[in-house]
């Protein structure tokens, strides 16, 4: 199945909920001691996106993008 590309313009506050999202979703993760290398490759791509001011792309199935 090909993924469609979702661009989304995001505010400060926006990215910081993402951030504060995925760092407790992190955090849940290693307490119950499974792997979080995803997590903090997603993690480390939303920041650097934001700190260099570049649309956050998303990859989607047609399902999801609406």
């Amino acid at each position: 199945m090909k993924d469609n590309k979702i661009n989304l313009e995001l505010n400060r506050d926006e990215v910081g909920l993402i951030i504060n999202s995925l760092n407790e979703l992190r955090n849940i993760k290693i307490k119950e001691e499974v792997n979080v290398d995803s997590i903090n490759e997603l993690l480390l791509k939303v920041i650097d996106k934001y700190e260099k001011k570049c649309p956050i792309k998303i990859f989607a199935s047609k399902d999801y993008a609406r």
